[in-house]
């Protein structure tokens, strides 16, 4: 049995760099972006429907993975803190969360989300949606 990361989709966005790329979903800067979907993955859309919330689980392949303490925000001003106290990027497996509202579905297999904050061509390794609340009696 196969016990490996699996890329299930690329995330398509007009970020492009780190530099430029802001550190939480809810700064200035994250953007209405494109999930592609691998083919294989499709049929796991069945049901989702925009207006829902999502988590997007992405691997932040571009992070430097030997960090262990960070400036929260980037701000140097700030003290070092310790990784796993932070949403940094760096870290030993940095697996990104964002929570983003689906947009539209596109061509039965591309998500449009809003807000998310990675660059172009992060790998997604995982989608949840929020559930839904029962109505309240």
């Amino acid at each position: 049995m196969d016990k490996e990361l699996v890329i299930i989709g690329y995330v398509r966005s007009s970020i492009d760099n780190l530099e430029e790329a802001p550190k939480m979903e809810d700064e200035p800067g994250a953007v209405q972006a494109t999930i592609e979907l691998d083919p294989a993955y499709i049929d796991g859309l069945d049901q989702m429907e925009p207006g829902a919330e999502l988590d997007i689980f992405t691997w932040l392949h571009k992070a430097d993975r030997s960090v262990l303490k960070v400036h929260p925000r980037g701000i140097k001003d700030r003290p070092m803190r310790g990784v796993f106290t932070t949403r940094s990027p760096f870290r030993p497996n940095p697996i990104g969360v964002h929570r983003v509202t689906l947009k539209a579905i596109d061509n039965n297999s591309n998500l449009i989300v809003e807000p998310i904050e990675v660059i172009d061509g992060t790998p997604v390794v995982d989608i949840k949606s929020k559930p839904k609340e029962p109505p309240h009696s």
